[in-house]
C-alpha cells in the first residue's frame, strides 16, 4: 500500500517537474529572442518596425507591416476556405461516409498531413503559380499561398474535428433521433456544439501552424515585401521573410530578425488569446441555454 501511494507521489511530482519545464524552456526562447532584438529595437523605434511600410537590410529599413499583413492576410484566407471544408470532411468521416469509404479517406488524410511543407510548396510553383499567371497575374501572390497554405492546414482541422465530434456520447445521437431529430438535424444541432471546444482547438492549431508556415510561403508569395493590394499581389509573411534573409544577416540586420520573431510570438499569443476567450464565452452561452 505504501509503495503504491509512492509511485502515486512520485508520478505526481514527475508530472509538475516537466510540465514546469516546457514553461521554463518557453520562457527562455521568448528571453533570448527579445534580447537579441533590442539592438534593432533601440536603433529603430518600436513604432516605427511595427508600422512602417519598408524593409530594407541593405538600407537599415525594418518596417514589419508589409510582412504582418501578409502573414495575417494569407493566414485569415486559408481559414476561411479550409474550416469549413474541414469541418465538412470530418462530419463525413464521423457520420455519414461508410465503412469502406471512411476506411479509405481516413489514412488519405493522415498521409495528407505528414507530407513536408516543401513538397506543398514545390506543387504550388509548378501548378499553381503558372496557373494564375495564365490568368494574367503576376503567379507569385496572395492567392497562390492561400491555396496552398488551405491545403497544408486541412488534415489537421479534419483530424481533430473528427475526433471530437467521435467523441460527443452515443447517447445524445440516439436522444435526439427518439425526439424525432432528422440525421442532419441531430449533426447540427447536437454534435458539432457539443464538439466545439475540439473543433476550435483545431482551428487555433491550424491557424498556428498557417502563421509560422516559412519554406511554402517563400517559394509561392514571392518573398516582396510590400503591402497586398490584392489576392493577386506578391507578398511576403513574417516567418518567410527570417527564413529568406538570415543567411544574409548580421549585426542590426539580425537584431531586426530577432523583432519579427517577436512580435510573430506576440501575435500567436494574442490570437490564441482571443480564441479562448470566443470558446470560453460560447461554452458559457450554450449551457445558459
Amino acid at each position: 500500500m505504501r509503495f503504491r501511494y509512492l509511485i502515486d507521489r512520485t508520478s505526481k511530482v514527475v508530472v509538475l517537474v516537466f510540465a514546469l519545464l516546457a514553461l521554463v524552456i518557453l520562457a527562455a526562447i521568448a528571453a533570448y529572442n527579445l534580447k537579441a532584438a533590442l539592438p534593432a529595437f533601440r536603433q529603430a523605434g518600436v513604432l516605427h518596425m511595427l508600422f512602417g511600410t519598408e524593409w530594407s537590410l541593405t538600407n537599415k529599413e525594418f518596417g514589419l507591416l508589409p510582412m504582418i499583413l501578409g502573414s495575417l492576410m494569407v493566414t485569415a484566407g486559408a481559414l476561411i476556405f479550409a474550416v469549413p471544408l474541414g469541418v465538412a470532411c470530418a462530419i463525413l468521416l464521423a457520420e455519414v461516409a461508410p465503412t469502406r469509404v471512411r476506411q479509405f479517406l481516413r489514412p488519405a488524410v493522415d498521409l495528407l498531413a505528414g507530407i513536408p511543407s516543401v513538397v506543398f510548396g514545390l506543387v504550388g510553383l509548378v501548378i499553381i503559380v503558372p496557373f494564375i499567371r495564365d490568368f494574367g497575374g503576376p503567379g507569385y501572390s496572395l492567392a497562390a499561398g492561400i491555396i496552398v497554405l488551405t491545403v497544408m492546414i486541412l488534415p489537421t482541422i479534419v483530424s481533430i474535428s473528427e475526433d471530437s465530434i467521435r467523441a460527443v456520447p452515443k447517447s445524445y445521437r440516439e436522444g435526439a433521433l427518439a425526439l424525432g431529430a432528422t440525421q442532419w438535424q441531430t449533426i447540427w444541432r447536437v454534435l458539432l456544439p457539443s464538439a466545439r471546444s475540439g473543433i476550435m482547438a483545431s482551428v487555433v492549431l491550424g491557424m498556428g501552424r498557417a502563421i509560422g508556415e516559412a519554406m511554402a510561403m517563400i517559394m509561392v508569395l514571392g518573398n516582396s515585401p510590400v503591402i497586398p493590394k490584392s489576392l493577386l499581389s506578391p507578398a511576403s509573411t513574417m516567418a518567410g521573410t527570417i527564413a529568406a534573409d538570415a543567411p544574409e544577416a548580421s549585426g542590426v540586420q539580425r537584431s531586426a530578425l530577432f523583432a519579427i520573431s517577436v512580435v510573430l510570438f506576440l501575435l500567436i499569443i494574442i490570437i490564441n488569446g482571443i480564441a479562448l476567450v470566443i470558446l470560453r464565452r460560447g461554452s458559457r452561452a450554450q449551457n445558459v441555454c
